[in-house]
């Protein structure tokens, strides 16, 4: 299947903005963030965990339900890279009209056993279904059983009708394949990448975006997003009201989308701290605080999904009777409850700061924020 990827393609050049030649990230532009970030100021600073993605960029003009054009993807994270090793993790709901897979059973379990995967509302069936042949196929379990080995897929998904084809089905096997095989550590790619090239965030273009917090006690935290939330006047940066301000480059929609604002976000938290469920419950709870940091509030229509996980070593769950672990001590768990707001504020800043301006279906056209005026807005903030 061929791709056309952003500045490949003459739709895009409208995308370009003063700067972004630069690939800055929010706080190049001067916005001010607490807490240390690590090496690469990504989920990825956690070691062990591996970011992915495929993105599928295709066609232009009037929608053809099926042949598109088409703005999604799919973005994959790998807890423990490609080695299968149950990992302490639980998850929270700021506002639940949306949909994550697999949730159920972390609940139950308290264990994360499955790689996570962002994509659109309509394409979770085909992804939870091509992961499952992904971990037969790469001996993921390493299975010596014919029948395999049972799997809870762990999916997750935002709109992305505003601009992409999205009733088409155009997640295939292929791409989630693509999404895993090729995650990697270090830098992760953000904006109109992976689950998020099609989303939008308080009115402008948004998508992916991650951030990492290093603790005091040396711990490291990391926060992954699929941002497509908000309404434009609650838009916020660092304490300003910047959405009250910039009232222009709203979304260019046709009859048939007007509304566009965006309602829901999944985050992911990772941390090297050991920590039990209960615990990652804690940390999951404090996203929200950082999404309102932001402007956002968990609309009646937003599908806010939330999962942390630890990546310290637990033993094998199924090897022993009585098996003994490790945890941080509570009164020393605030310290990962202000990196998990610092980090999941960042990233959506983030997410805003490397989207480009897209045209999807029907000529529907969404802004970039605009990263030079809002600098400009938290130097004079008055004005």
């Amino acid at each position: 299947m061929m791709r056309f990827w952003i500045g490949r393609f003459a739709l895009f050049l409208l995308a370009a903005q003063p700067g972004f030649a630069d690939a800055k990230r929010a706080r190049d532009w001067g916005i001010p963030f607490e807490g240390t970030p690590g090496k690469f100021n990504a989920i990825t600073d956690v070691a062990g965990v591996e970011v992915g993605h495929s993105t599928i960029i295709e066609g232009s003009g009037r929608l053809q339900i099926g042949r598109g054009p088409v703005r999604t993807g799919v973005t994959a994270i790998l807890p423990t890279g490609r080695d299968y090793r149950p990992v302490f993790a639980s998850h929270s709901t700021l506002n639940g009209n949306g949909e994550m897979t697999g949730t159920s059973w972390i609940e139950e379990s308290g264990f994360l056993e499955e790689p996570i995967l962002f994509t659109n509302t309509h394409s979770v069936g085909a992804v939870y279904e091509a992961s499952i042949h992904w971990r037969r196929s790469r001996g993921f379990h390493n299975s010596n059983s014919e029948t395999g080995w049972a799997s809870l897929p762990v999916v997750g998904e935002t709109w992305d009708g505003r601009l992409n084809d999205i009733h088409g089905h155009h997640v295939k096997r292929d791409h989630v394949f693509e999404a895993l095989d090729g995650a990697r550590g270090g830098a992760v790619s953000e904006g109109n990448v992976g689950g998020g090239t099609g989303m939008l965030c308080h009115r402008f273009k948004a998508g992916i975006g991650t951030a990492s917090r290093v603790t005091e006690s040396g711990y490291t935290l990391g926060a992954i997003v699929q941002a497509n939330y908000g309404r434009r006047k609650d838009l916020t940066i660092a304490g300003v009201r910047v959405g009250l301000q910039l009232t222009d480059l709203m979304p260019e929609f046709d009859r048939v989308n007007s509304s566009g604002e965006g309602n829901s976000i999944l985050v992911v938290i990772a941390t090297d701290a050991p920590l039990l469920p209960h615990q990652l419950k804690r940390l999951c709870q404090r996203v929200p605080l950082g999404i309102g940091r932001t402007g956002g509030y968990g609309a009646n229509s937003s599908g806010d999904f939330f999962l942390a996980f630890s990546t310290a070593t637990v033993p094998e769950p199924d090897d022993q009777k009585l098996r003994r672990v490790t945890m941080l001590g509570n009164h020393s768990i605030d310290e990962l409850f202000r990196a998990t707001i610092q980090a999941t504020e960042e990233a959506i800043l983030n997410a805003f700061s490397a989207a480009e301006t897209m045209e999807g279906i029907n000529g529907n056209i969404v802004y970039a924020l605009p990263m030079e005026r809002v600098a400009e807005m938290l130097r004079s903030p008055s004005k």
